[in-house]
């Protein structure tokens, strides 16, 4: 340990969502905050994941409905994107709220440092600074909200022939012709369909038997359905043995001997944990066998008076889970119990049309040992749906036989992410699925749809 060490009634090492929220207002109660960011003031969510993806999610949208105009009657030429355009829509989104970010940060009255942090004993840190020079920092309270990272597969010759992440990839550089996909969960979903929509010819190469193997199969099914049907390729139940460069292209062999070819390459198989570079070890703070930080049902890990949370914690991968963290920790800090235990999850996958859920699939259901009654609805039977000629999707609801409590819902479909929510409240509310059935609701919204859903449960 060099230099003096400044000590902060809070440090935060990091500045995802849970740790700068926390940051900010345990600095605006008036006490002594430092929050260590390494180099990208706002968290990755702002940066390189949710806000910038979501962008372009926005930007594909746009692209799509005005491709389909003249089926709503209006009359639209040759809509494009390029490049340089969807890089100037990203980056001044980004920049936006970065700023906003780095003003709430020191208008909170916290001490921002900018750097890379590493422990030198429990809750103590030493930062090389971005500007040179180093400072030593330490907390009586400390919390790690170092996030993740792009997992790499340690597949061969990937180094060599050169690849994009999910991070990479939002620089957008040049539209690729041909773009190879390593891995079909969420990420890649979201850039297969998003790049074939600006004109990108796309292979999607998943090792399992099926995409979204957390959800139910005729969920998947339909997902995977809408995507072929916008022209990716998907190759399913093969890995990729070997990657090389040949002449430009990204040449990849495939476990069961054929091969494809493409001008750019993406690796979406996941992320891991942040934590390789802090010397956690110094800290007395644990780790798993994947190098997330071990941390018990409150957020605490091993070493007193060190917590962690968000992605680094092992907690689900959302923003929205890292914001609840922060409830958890601002409770917990203050001498509070809060704990992560049984918390309902919704999620959305950002597709046209959208992918949500929350609760229990029918398959998860059923291994809990539930009697369970199914409720499905086609898209394409919501008037709503019908009014915006958008009519792609399936609604499916998993409903507990004797007590008629709603168990978890799909919504593949149209604006699902803002219809998941009213389930999730009759959900926490504790309501049987009847009250939706008979709630009046606005006609015709999308939501509407909750009425026909839960009048088709079925024996």
């Amino acid at each position: 340990m060099t230099g003096i060490v400044e000590r902060f009634d809070l440090l935060v090492v990091g500045g995802g969502k849970a740790g700068k929220t926390l940051a900010m207002d345990t600095a605006r109660s008036g006490k002594s905050v430092v929050m260590v960011e390494r180099d990208m003031i706002g968290g990755s969510c702002i940066n390189v994941a949710c806000i910038p993806t979501k962008a372009l999610v926005s930007s594909a949208r746009t692209l799509r409905s005005l491709r389909h105009a003249g089926q709503v009657g209006v009359e639209v030429e040759a809509p494009r994107v390029t490049s340089e355009s969807l890089l100037e829509h990203k980056v001044g989104v980004v920049e936006g709220m970065v700023a906003i970010n780095h003003k709430q940060f020191l208008d909170s009255g916290m001490d921002l440092v900018l750097g890379q942090a590493h422990f030198v004993a429990p809750g103590t840190v030493e930062v090389a600074l971005s500007g040179g020079g180093t400072r030593t920092l330490s907390g009586a309270q400390t919390v790690i909200n170092t996030g993740t990272r792009p997992f790499i597969p340690p597949i061969p010759g990937l180094s060599e022939a050169g690849y994009l992440t999910s991070d990479s990839l939002l620089d957008l550089e040049r539209l690729p012709q041909h773009l190879v996909i390593i891995g079909g969960g969420a990420i890649g979903l979201e850039f297969a369909q998003m790049f074939v929509t600006f004109g990108t010819q796309v292979t999607l190469v998943e090792a399992g038997n099926r995409l979204l193997p957390r959800e139910d199969e005729d969920i998947a099914r339909s997902v995977t359905e809408l995507l072929t049907r916008d022209g990716i390729r998907i190759v399913t139940g093969v890995s990729v043995s070997e990657i090389r460069r040949n002449h430009g292209n990204v040449h990849v062999t495939l476990s069961e001997g054929s091969s494809l070819e493409g001008d750019a390459l993406l690796v979406a198989t996941g992320r891991a944990p942040v934590t390789s570079d802090l010397n956690l070890s110094a800290a007395g703070v644990d780790v798993d066998d994947k190098g997330y930080v071990a941390t018990d049902e409150r957020l605490a890990t091993s070493a007193p008076g060190i917590w962690a949370a968000g992605d680094v914690a092992g907690s689900p991968q959302f923003t929205h889970v890292s914001l609840d963290d922060y409830r958890i920790l601002k409770e917990n800090l203050a001498g509070g119990s809060r704990s992560t235990k049984d918390r309902l999850i919704p999620y959305t996958i950002f597709l046209t049309p959208e992918l949500a859920r929350v609760g229990l699939t029918e398959e998860q259901a059923r291994a809990a040992g539930h009697d369970v009654r199914i409720a499905k609805l086609p898209v394409a039977a919501i008037p709503r749906a019908r009014t915006m000629r958008e009519t792609d999707g399936l609604w499916k609801a998993v409903i507990d036989r004797r007590t008629d409590r709603i168990l978890g819902v799909s919504l593949l479909g149209p604006e699902a992410g803002e219809t998941l929510t009213t389930v999730q409240t009759a959900i926490l509310a504790d309501m049987p699925y009847t009250a939706l059935r008979d709630m009046i609701i606005t006609h015709p919204t999308m939501t509407e749809g909750l009425n026909l859903l839960f009048a088709a449960v079925k024996d």
